[in-house]
């Protein structure tokens, strides 16, 4: 496994895909090798410096406690981490959706927690085990960090990031989910991890089966109006990135608390939860036999 940089940056800075190409070495994608750093941090463009949100030292802290405590379950870091990232960096989603700050974290701060996480594997066509450059650089479902945190907004319940932790156990949910804007809507969200918890879905094929069958009967189907939510309060998130100066550091054995919004309507939930499930008995999945 590589080693973290040894220059490491004291802020979060935004960093361009083509500025962080050259940084993407065969030695780096080959989990051999990575960066002093130096050279990175010439290339950053900074974050305003008034603004403690962009400390790095709490998240180098967060990624070096993962490796320790999941050093033999890497995949079980991610319902861990998930709510953790996303409470530590307090971001508005339009601060998310700019990927150049992922490019950072990945590349400045944790380029080896992404090696170790997405260890070098054989893709196709190719005869040597390389880590997928996407994990440093790439779509909000693929990038290592930016996946955690998108995961844990779209999957926690107001403040509450029990149901973020669900989502995590299972891959195929945050990777299926996290390509199309189903989980946007929040009872949605919650009823795919009800019915996951359940066991009436559980394996990759079935979730994508699910969720397919799901985003098409929403063409016809307004969830809205089947499973209404309350709106999201945003004075609520804009008091929570507010408080991120004087917060204390996210706990580690306790989840931490997210925005004091109002949770998802339990009758919505419950109305999805019972909807998807019968949807899902007719949904087309590969290797399932057709259903009578």
């Amino acid at each position: 496994m590589i080693e973290q940089p040894y220059h490491l940056p004291q802020r979060l800075g935004l960093l361009s895909a083509t500025a962080a190409d050259p940084f993407l070495t065969e030695d780096l994608l080959k989990g051999i090798q990575g960066h002093g750093g130096v050279d990175l941090a010439k290339v950053v463009e900074p974050l305003p410096e008034d603004d403690a949100r962009w400390l790095a030292e709490p998240l180098r802290e967060l990624v070096d406690d993962a490796l320790h405590q999941f050093k033999d379950s890497r995949t079980d870091a991610d319902g861990w981490l998930a709510p953790r990232l996303h409470a530590a960096l307090r971001l508005t989603r339009r601060e998310a959706a700019d990927r150049r700050i992922w490019n950072h974290l990945a590349l400045a701060v944790a380029p080896d927690y992404v090696a170790w996480r997405h260890s070098p594997s054989v893709a196709p066509g190719r005869s040597e085990a390389r880590i997928n450059p996407a994990r440093f650089k790439g779509s909000p479902d693929r990038q290592c960090f930016s996946r955690l945190w998108w995961a844990a907004e779209m999957f926690r319940d107001g403040a509450d990031y029990g149901p973020v932790v669900s989502a995590c156990a299972n891959q195929d949910l945050i990777h299926y989910a996290l390509r199309v804007e189903l989980v946007d809507h929040r009872p949605t969200a919650q009823a795919l991890v009800q019915v996951m918890e359940r066991g009436v879905v559980s394996t990759g094929r079935e979730i994508n089966g699910l969720i397919m069958a799901v985003r098409a009967a929403g063409a016809t189907l307004v969830y809205d109006a089947l499973a209404p939510d309350e709106p999201r309060d945003p004075e609520a998130l804009r008091q929570w990135i507010a408080e991120a100066e004087s917060a204390l550091p996210v706990p580690r054995h306790d989840l931490p608390t997210g925005p004091d919004e109002e949770p998802v309507p339990e009758k919505s939930v419950t109305a999805l939860t019972e909807y998807f499930t019968e949807l899902f008995e007719t949904a087309p999945v590969r290797g399932r036999a057709p259903q009578a």
